[in-house]
Formats: structure tokens, C-alpha cells, sequence
């Protein structure tokens, strides 16, 4: 035993500071490789070369379970949804529930001094009212020409005064719309506004209506006389929801739908599924989504949140996290688990003005699919519902994390819809006002391997740097710790020889 001490304190004594140097050297560059192999198959893969290793075979060996199917199986599934043919990924859309800027945006602003529109949302409002309210036959008439000037004027009270102007020649149905929308302060004197528009409206979609086949003129003309009706028709619906009429507006919402039935792109049917929650009438609501809630339509936050609300409500009263956790969860239970996390991945923003971790503020006019934009907009207008469901916000915070583990990594490779769009935040940042903090797609944390070696490669890199400033002292040092690494063994085989007969540890040495 002595002997191997004296060997071994030999051989610490004859290494020079080249022999630390280059040891030093050797393991951070080898530690620095090992960073940059795992940081590369971090980004391609999502997760660590060292802890996948170690969980699909030497798990398997220490009879662990192997969990390495599943991940490969979203894995491949992402990967086949991230090939599937690209949509407009930052498509701006219409807000269905969008408010009266009179009566509402306008109210707020008075009492709070903040401006909850956008420049960029106005201009995009701006867009679509002579998108829908104008065509090119509006010089032959006077009224209609003065609105087509209207609707490009930036000025709010330029384009009232340009309404009153309209309205003094004939009755115009824009211009009635115009003044509903930005010069009434209430929902009431809204309302009035728009059965004035009704009647105007109507009148000319029956003298168009007549008259559209006798040329691209005219059809043209009907086509914006018809989105006029509709408009017209669908404000005036969601003034009887904001008055409390909420029967009245589910009826005047079915016969819209009725009336024009390809008019989809108006998402009418996002304004009767929250009638249809106030009024607590659930069977209808799972009637509207079993037909819109269709693979070949866009999804919305509306449709996804409120399929996860009809499927929570079953079972969230009894719900209990610590009993799911002992006994697994029922099928009743899985649906739902299954179905907020179908929610949670088309728009991971919602749950947090849910669960209000984050305020929420007035919706803008426009959104964006799968941003926060329109995790504000559903949230402003469904939380209460939600709140309603006993025991369904509850299951919400339970569950709703857990999505971002089944999702394959990167995140954006998508699992149950296509990849999430790189460009929602830049998007979101214009549709929202500069007061709200946008809310950002969760990012994964790095692996535990990833900082590991980081550190180990930065630790390393720190004691080449040193020891070949001062080689000498860092050898002096190098001796120190490897004595006192070996001082407890030291101090064992001590313990031993004391223990054991001579002569047997002679022989023990020997072998």
C-alpha cells in the first residue's frame, strides 16, 4: 500500500505544467465539441443526443420502460403536417365580435385617455368598408359617390359629416351605417340607426336583386347591396345581444344563416355560438359545431375553445387532480384532456386571459388566427362561460401545459394542425395597441445535458486559460485536489491493513 502511495506521489511530482496544459486543453476542447453536437441536434430534433440515448437504450437495459415510440410517432406526424400545403400563414381576419367604435372603442377612450385601435387595424377596417359598401356604379348615384369618398377619408368627423351630407340627398343605407357605427354613443341609439339602414337597404337590394343579370354592372351593384343587407342584418343582431335580447339575436342570427347561406366567410355562426352559451343551451351549441367544426374549414380559437368547454363540462364538477392522478383518467375525462389540448395548440395564448394570468383588454377590430390577437378577442367575450361550467377552468389549469410536451419539437412543427406561423408576433404587435404586452409562443426550456455541458465546456475553457497563464501555480493546485481527492481512500485502506492480518493483505497485493 505504501508502495502505491509513493508511486503514485512519483508520478504527480515528475508531471511538468505542459502535461496540465495540455490536459486542460484536450478536455475543454472535447467538452466544447460535445456542446456544439448537442445544441445542433437540439434544433434539428427538439431534445438532447444525451438524454435520448439514455432513455431509449439504457433505460431499456436498467429495465425501464421504453417512452421513445410515442415521441418518434409525433415526431413523424409533425413532420408530416409541416409538409402539408402551406395557407396564408398571417392572414388578417374580420373580428366577428367586433365593437361599435361609437358607442364602445370611442366610450373608452374618453374615460380612460388610451386609444384601444390600432392605425393598422383602422386602415384595414377602412379597407373592407369599400371592399364591401362601394362599387363602380356609385358615381350615377349622388349619395353613393358622396360615400365611396367617405370611407377613404381618415378623419372620423370628416367621414360623419360626409354621412349626414349622403343622407340629406336620399336615405342611404351606408350612411346610416357609417353614423351607427362611429357617431351613436349607445347600443340603443345604434340599433335605431341600423333598422333605418334596414329599410334603405333592403329597398335596394330588391331593386338590384331585379336587375343582376343584365350585365357586370349590375351584378356587381347586387353583390354590394347584399353585403350591405347582411351587415346590416348581423349589427343589427348583435345590438339586441348587447341589450339582453339574446333570444331575439339568436333568431335574427338563424335567418341571416339561412337567408345566405354562402356567406360563410362572414363567420356569422361565431356570433350565434356565444348567443347560444349565454343562453346556457348546449345542444344546440354542439349542433352548430358538429356542422362547422369540419376539417376543410378554418378553425378558429371560437370553435376549438368551446368543442374543449362542451367536453369539460361532462365531467369538470367532479374532476379532481390527485384522484386522476391514483386511479388514471376515464374516457369521459380523456375527451376532455384531449380536446383542450387540441384547443390549447391551435392557439396557445388563450388560456392565460382565461385563467386571468394576464389582463385583458378591448378586442381589436381585426385578428389574427392563432395569435394573441384572437386569444384576446375569444377570451373578452367567452370568459364568462367559461366561469359558468363549474369545475371547467379548474380542469383547464390542470391540463392545459401539458400540451406543449406532445407537441414534437421545434414547436413549430405542429401535431394536430399545420406549423404555427413564425410571423404571428410581428402581426400581433400592429393589431394591438402599444399599452399591451404581446403575449408569445412558449418557448421549450433547454435540456438539462445542453447546460450541462455548457458549464462544463465554459469551466474547462477557464482552467486551460489559467493554467497556461500560470502554469506552475494551477500545477501546484492540480496536486492539492488530486490529494485531496485520494485522501478518503487513503484513509479506507488505511482502515483495512489495520483490519486485516499481514500476511492476507501481502498476498492480496501479490495478486
Amino acid at each position: 500500500m505504501f508502495g502505491t502511495e509513493s508511486s503514485l506521489s512519483m508520478f504527480l511530482n515528475t508531471l511538468t505544467p505542459k502535461f496540465y496544459v495540455a490536459l486542460t486543453g484536450t478536455s475543454s476542447l472535447i467538452s466544447g465539441l460535445i456542446l456544439i453536437f448537442e445544441w445542433w441536434y437540439f434544433r434539428k430534433y427538439g431534445t438532447s443526443f444525451i438524454e435520448q440515448v439514455s432513455v431509449s437504450h439504457l433505460r431499456p437495459l436498467l429495465g425501464g420502460v421504453d417512452s421513445s415510440s410515442p415521441s418518434n410517432s409525433n415526431t413523424s406526424n409533425g413532420e408530416a403536417d409541416s409538409n402539408r400545403q402551406s395557407v396564408s400563414e398571417c392572414k388578417v381576419w374580420r373580428n366577428p365580435l367586433n365593437l361599435f367604435r361609437g358607442a364602445e372603442y370611442n366610450r373608452y377612450t374618453w374615460v380612460t385617455g388610451r386609444e384601444p385601435l390600432t392605425y393598422y387595424d383602422m386602415n384595414l377596417s377602412a379597407q373592407d368598408h369599400q371592399t364591401f359598401f362601394t362599387c363602380d356604379s356609385d358615381h350615377l348615384r349622388p349619395a353613393d359617390a358622396i360615400m365611396q369618398k367617405a370611407w377613404r377619408e381618415r378623419n372620423p368627423q370628416a367621414r360623419i359629416s360626409a354621412a349626414h351630407e349622403a343622407l340629406e340627398l336620399e336615405d342611404c343605407a351606408t350612411a346610416y351605417i357609417l353614423l351607427a357605427e362611429e357617431e351613436a354613443t349607445t347600443i340603443m341609439e345604434a340599433e335605431r340607426l341600423f333598422k333605418q339602414a334596414l329599410k334603405a337597404g333592403e329597398g335596394c337590394y330588391r331593386r338590384s336583386q331585379q336587375l343582376q343579370h343584365h350585365g357586370t354592372q349590375y351584378e356587381a351593384q347586387h353583390r354590394r347591396d347584399t353585403n350591405v343587407l347582411v351587415y346590416i342584418k348581423r349589427r343589427l343582431a348583435m345590438c339586441s345581444r348587447k341589450l339582453g335580447r339574446t333570444r331575439e339575436a339568436v333568431k335574427m342570427m338563424r335567418d341571416l344563416m339561412k337567408e345566405f347561406p354562402l356567406l360563410s366567410m362572414f363567420n356569422i355562426h361565431e356570433n350565434l355560438l356565444e348567443s347560444l352559451l349565454e343562453l346556457q343551451n348546449y345542444a344546440d351549441v354542439q349542433a352548430v359545431l358538429a356542422k362547422y367544426d369540419d376539417i376543410s374549414l378554418p378553425k378558429s380559437a371560437t370553435i376549438c375553445y368551446t368543442a374543449a368547454l362542451l367536453k369539460a363540462r361532462a365531467v369538470s364538477d367532479k374532476f379532481s387532480p390527485e384522484a386522476a392522478s391514483r386511479r388514471g383518467l376515464s374516457t369521459a375525462e380523456m375527451n376532455a384532456v384531449e380536446a383542450i389540448h387540441r384547443a390549447v395548440e391551435f392557439n396557445p395564448h388563450v388560456p392565460k386571459y382565461l385563467l386571468e394570468m394576464k389582463s385583458l383588454i378591448l378586442p381589436p377590430e381585426h385578428i389574427l388566427k392563432r395569435g394573441d390577437s384572437e386569444a384576446i378577442a375569444y377570451a373578452f367575450f367567452h370568459l364568462q362561460h367559461w366561469k359558468r361550467v363549474e369545475g371547467a377552468l379548474n380542469l383547464l389549469h390542470c391540463t392545459w401545459e401539458g400540451t406543449f410536451r406532445m407537441i414534437p419539437y421545434p414547436l413549430e412543427k405542429g401535431h394536430l394542425f399545420y406549423p404555427y406561423p413564425i410571423c404571428t408576433e410581428t402581426a400581433d404587435r400592429e393589431l394591438l395597441p402599444m399599452f399591451h404586452e404581446v403575449s408569445v409562443y412558449p418557448k421549450k426550456e433547454l435540456p438539462f445535458f445542453i447546460l450541462f455541458t455548457a458549464g462544463l465546456c465554459s469551466f474547462t475553457a477557464m482552467l486551460a486559460l489559467l493554467t497556461h497563464q500560470f502554469p506552475e501555480l494551477m500545477g501546484v493546485f492540480a496536486k492539492a485536489f488530486l490529494s485531496t481527492l485520494f485522501a478518503p481512500l487513503n484513509f479506507i485502506m488505511e482502515k483495512v491493513e489495520s483490519i486485516l492480518p499481514s500476511s492476507l493483505w501481502h498476498q492480496l497485493t501479490r495478486i
